[in-house]
């Protein structure tokens, strides 16, 4: 099978559809047809429309993350990836806690497939702590590491495993860069227009904030798709970055 997929071109911001409905998630996607936006379809959007919800969005033409956080058995995991890397994400994840044969895989998979379909080869990124933990949840789980040193650890994991970069807040920006070089992409959720709410997330930044301290890629949500007008704010955003 081919297909002729191409990234035009490379986002600094992508756009989560956190909902399972497909009507609403294209619904934002044709408010920012016109802007040079990623699109995130996370864990809802996955599992409740399956390929053919997918591949709606993928014809959009931008470029879109697959949020899927694929943790399981090296074998396991392969497998999902080779289910959606076909189908030419720009970018896919894996939680960096299942491990470096886990994510050796994954990364293995998402080249083996890309080649397969004859699609660009999609980022293959790690989580590290999630944006709603904090020292608290942390210390609750018995890992005996502040969030930061865990995010570390996990990136350096990470990076050991081959994977192209991880998901990680804003404050662990710095230290990931440091430890695990320039070239390793940073993909920073949590992000919040200056004066916005933060809603369920504990570690917010400002995208301009993000972007100065070193981030790759940043996603937004619910500032932009429960906006009254999701272009104008997008729009802010990308001018900001800009300056």
């Amino acid at each position: 099978m081919e297909t002729t997929i191409k990234h035009a071109y490379q986002p600094k911001l992508f756009i989560a559809l956190d909902t399972p409905n497909i009507d609403d998630a294209l619904y934002i996607v044709n408010q920012l047809e016109h802007l040079p936006v990623g699109l995130k379809i996370g864990l809802e959007f996955l599992h409740a429309n399956g390929h053919e919800g997918i591949g709606k969005i993928i014809e959009t033409g931008h470029p879109v993350f697959f949020d899927c956080k694929l943790h399981d058995i090296p074998k396991t995991v392969a497998g999902g990836i080779r289910s959606l890397a076909g189908m030419g994400p720009y970018m896919m994840n894996v939680h960096t806690s299942g491990g470096v044969a886990m994510m050796q895989a994954a990364k293995e998979a998402a080249i083996a497939t890309a080649r397969q379909f004859r699609v660009p080869t999609p980022l293959m990124i790690g989580v590290t702590v999630l944006t709603s933990l904090d020292n608290d949840d942390v210390s609750a789980l018995g890992q005996g590491f502040s969030v930061e040193d865990q995010a570390v650890r996990l990136a350096k994991l990470a990076k050991e495993a081959g994977l192209d970069g991880v998901v990680c807040s804003g404050t662990d920006i710095t230290n990931i860069k440091k430890e695990c070089g320039q070239d390793f992409k940073l993909i920073v959720p949590g992000i919040r227009p200056a004066g916005g709410k933060n809603g369920d997330q504990k570690r917010v930044m400002t995208p301009a904030k993000a972007l100065a301290t070193g981030a790759d890629y940043l996603v937004m949500g619910r500032p932009v798709t429960q906006a009254e007008d999701p272009a104008s704010v997008v729009e802010s955003v990308l001018r900001n970055l800009e300056n």
